[in-house]
């Protein structure tokens, strides 16, 4: 696929091929929602938690004699019917994440790449610098590029002017191009790239060098 690459005037300077097997993959759309569901399973602390009747501070005294009260029969004021008792079948600290092979992860990300340059998403740039953080300007080019679209802004190695400049901006988020995942790509309208982003997303999502073990990437985001 064929696409032009801009200067950050938005001007075109020239056009690149960008790798078929990346970006004219099979889309596999189950693939990418199980992806999706894993990332943000990952995210959860799954900290929660609510005392039961035994973890409540309550008296042990019976609240009132067995017989002649009129009443229904109760023992203790921790029960979960009574204001300040215990919780029945609360939540309980647990561990949300969820496993899925390295191969399947990358498989997802080059379906929604191809997506998202089948509807013409994928914005190429030529370089990208900055001489101080400067949110307005950032804007003001992403916006240029991306027609006003949230904007995911992918950077090949940490450049503190332009992560500083995107941190405040509402739509557009500066990502290192090796921490792609599933969720941003999905979140985000257009994805722009500097033409060294691409080569790095080609070093890791290019079929031919996908054949690794199924342990976490040590750079992909969980």
């Amino acid at each position: 696929m064929q696409v032009q690459v801009y200067n950050m005037s938005g001007e075109e300077v020239s056009s690149v091929e960008l790798p078929a097997d990346i970006f004219e993959a099979k889309v596999n759309r189950d693939l990418m929602h199980q992806a999706l569901v894993r990332q943000m399973a990952n995210k959860r602390l799954g900290t929660h938690k609510a005392k039961g009747r035994s973890e409540v501070n309550k008296s042990t005294r019976k609240i009132y004699r067995q017989k002649g009260t009129g009443n229904a029969r109760h023992g203790s004021r921790r029960a979960p019917i009574f204001v300040g008792g215990g919780v029945a079948h609360g939540p309980l600290p647990r561990d949300y994440s969820k496993k899925m092979p390295r191969k399947m992860r990358r498989a997802a990300l080059r379906s929604a790449l191809t997506v998202k340059a089948s509807n013409g998403d994928i914005v190429v740039l030529d370089k990208i610098s900055m001489d101080a953080p400067k949110t307005k300007e950032i804007v003001t080019t992403m916006n240029r590029l991306s027609d006003g679209s949230s904007t995911l802004l992918l950077l090949a190695d940490h450049n503190t002017n332009v992560e500083l400049s995107a941190r405040n901006a509402v739509d557009v988020k500066a990502l290192l191009a090796n921490y792609l995942n599933i969720r941003d790509l999905l979140g985000y309208d257009k994805v722009v790239m500097p033409l060294d982003a691409l080569e790095t997303i080609q070093t890791f999502l290019s079929v031919d060098t996908s054949a690794y073990d199924d342990s976490d990437d040590a750079g992909e985001e969980e």
